[in-house]
């Protein structure tokens, strides 16, 4: 993980890890170059989830893995983790007899989001939902379409239909929790049974742009301030919803943005999110009609992905298993997004969290101590050889 953890390293001591980029790139020829040590079959596909594979009798594959991409300034273990207890776990398992069904890790791309608005790209691209107009239609922060950023590393946005995976039987993930429960609870594992609902939005609140000093406060109209009073709805319909609902607003832009001009107009991002579909609906409503008591507001959907509940038999399996290791494991659902329940659309698909010191993640202060993700990596390496052999 430190060595992985170079690629993309910035000065702030995080990871800035974007998705056909050089860091990017140099990070997954690195991983295919551990993946050839290990004896695997390596290879890539058309959106550039990278593949290794250990071969069994029949060509139905087990799948396990994660992604290889970070969120600007994230920590080095959220993704990579999953790529690198696959490795090892395969490693072992390669050492015994062939398996009866083949076994693969894969490292997927812009499960994040950080370069493309492309909502989990390369899990979309494996169970073959990728649009035939995304390519041209998403763009990053420059302008570059993600077709044009495919084709500088070598990859043909038109090929995308090839990834399509139908030899799937079922996908397990490792991962950090990202937050606090497990390490609160003294637990070695979680089994993850859901993966929460997304709701994102952006919000555009109009005023009227004044001069600072000439206008009385009675005679305005700031957009930011009202934004501001909508912040304060947010949090306060979320906490008034009660656990496990939460709602963030992440970003806040003003205009126009000038020291001594009353703003004219802001806009502000909302993330909302439930593991339950109706639950989340019924926060969706809330959080938003807390917001339009105070001003009108303009909504733009960014995002909606329903909760997405994951194999009841790959859950009880995974819960055999830790019973035979020994490891006390719990329940709990999943309150970050992942490439998983794209996954679980398709072919049964199962999580295992190990903890997050202090809950941190997406940030430099991410970790996990090798002693708390052992115990993770066995849970993985035995349900994979009940699924494989």
């Amino acid at each position: 993980m430190r060595e992985l953890a170079q690629f993309g390293a910035n000065a702030a001591g995080g990871m800035d890890r974007f998705v056909y980029t050089p860091a990017w790139q140099a990070a997954r020829d690195q991983v295919g170059r551990w993946m050839a040590e290990a004896g695997l079959e390596v290879r890539s596909d058309a959106a550039g989830n990278l593949f290794g594979r250990l071969a069994g009798v029949s060509d139905r594959t087990i799948l396990t893995g994660s992604h290889l991409d970070t969120v600007p300034n994230g920590g080095r273990l959220d993704g990579a983790l999953g790529i690198i207890a696959g490795l090892v776990a395969l490693d072992a398992l390669r050492e015994g007899r062939r398996p009866r069904k083949s076994l693969e890790v894969v490292a997927t791309c812009e499960e994040e989001g950080s370069r493309f608005a492309a909502n989990f790209w390369g899990a979309r691209a494996i169970v073959g939902v990728a649009a035939s107009d995304e390519p041209d239609k998403l763009m990053d922060a420059d302008g570059i379409t993600i077709r044009q950023a495919m084709a500088d590393v070598g990859f043909a946005a038109d090929d995308l239909p090839s990834a399509k995976r139908r030899d799937v039987d079922a996908f397990v993930e490792l991962h950090i929790e990202q937050g606090p429960v497990l390490e609160q609870a003294h637990v070695a594992v979680g089994i993850v049974t859901a993966i929460t609902g997304q709701y994102r939005a952006q919000a555009t609140v109009d005023g009227r742009p004044d001069h600072a000093g000439t206008t009385p406060m009675a005679s305005r109209s700031d957009a930011l301030l009202a934004a501001a009073r909508m912040v304060q709805a947010v949090n306060q319909a979320a906490f008034d919803f009660g656990p496990p609902a939460v709602a963030t607003v992440g970003c806040v832009a003003v205009t126009p943005g000038a020291i001594n001009v009353v703003p004219g107009q802001a806009t502000f991002t909302l993330d909302v999110r439930h593991p339950d579909p109706a639950e989340l609906t019924r926060l969706v409503n809330a959080v938003r009609g807390a917001c339009e008591l105070i001003a009108p507001v303009i909504w733009h959907e960014l995002m909606y992905e329903p909760p997405q509940p994951l194999d009841q038999d790959l859950d009880r399996i995974l819960g055999e298993c830790a019973s035979g290791l020994a490891l006390r494991a719990m329940r709990l659902h999943s309150g970050a997004g992942h490439d998983a329940q794209i996954f679980a659309r398709a072919f049964p698909t199962a999580m295992i969290f190990v903890p997050s010191q202090q809950g941190r993640s997406h940030s430099p202060l991410e970790f996990t101590a090798t002693e708390d993700i052992v115990p993770g990596v066995r849970l993985l390496a035995a349900a994979l050889q009940r699924l494989a052999y």
